[in-house]
């Protein structure tokens, strides 16, 4: 399961103690601040500790994972609209996107030469989403770390359709997806 930030977390809690299954997240713009999580690439433990998070769940922010057999990665947070825990600046988050855009090629040489299978992000790329507001515009950097590593998705939420499922957008041949309230994907 993968969960794209502003979940209280013992809704996480009661998901992977429930389902029984790992569950990976960034955490939202109305989440509480959490300390940044080690940036080392080790595989997915779902009941590692990760400091004040959910537990049983794993931060993924900045991070990357192994699930199921995918590379999965995630950036959480959302544009910088007020003061608060968990929001950037456009620069900010391009700044955070080249970080893991490193961390993804050096560990793509030491692996199997494959970057990247899913993205989970709170805020979506830049113009996907149907929001015109400066809270829930995304970010640029979304749009070049996605056409460099080329995942087959990337996952987002932030984004309140209120009632309807917004339909599926494309980033070359990456699939994008606002997951709010839930959606099941198949990958």
């Amino acid at each position: 399961m993968l969960g794209c930030g502003d979940l209280p977390f013992d809704y996480l809690e009661y998901l992977v103690s429930t389902l029984d299954v790992p569950l990976l997240y960034v955490p939202g713009n109305h989440d509480i601040s959490l300390a940044p999580p080690d940036t080392t690439w080790t595989p997915l433990q779902a009941n590692a500790p990760e400091g004040p998070g959910p537990a049983g769940c794993v931060n993924i922010d900045g991070r990357i994972a192994t699930a199921g057999g995918l590379r999965v990665a995630g950036l959480g947070g959302s544009l910088r609209y007020r003061a608060g825990a968990n929001q950037y600046t456009q620069g900010q988050m391009t700044i955070r996107t080249l970080k893991l855009e490193l961390r993804l090629r050096l560990r793509a040489r030491a692996r199997s030469g494959r970057r990247l299978d899913v993205l989970v992000t709170h805020a979506p790329p830049f113009g996907l989403a149907d929001a015109s507001d400066a809270a829930h515009i995304g970010f640029v950097g979304f749009l070049r770390l996605i056409r460099n590593t080329g995942p087959a998705l990337v996952v987002h939420g932030h984004v309140h359709p209120f009632g309807r499922v917004l339909a599926e957008r494309k980033v070359g041949s990456t699939r994008v997806v606002d997951v709010v309230p839930f959606r099941l994907i198949d990958v």
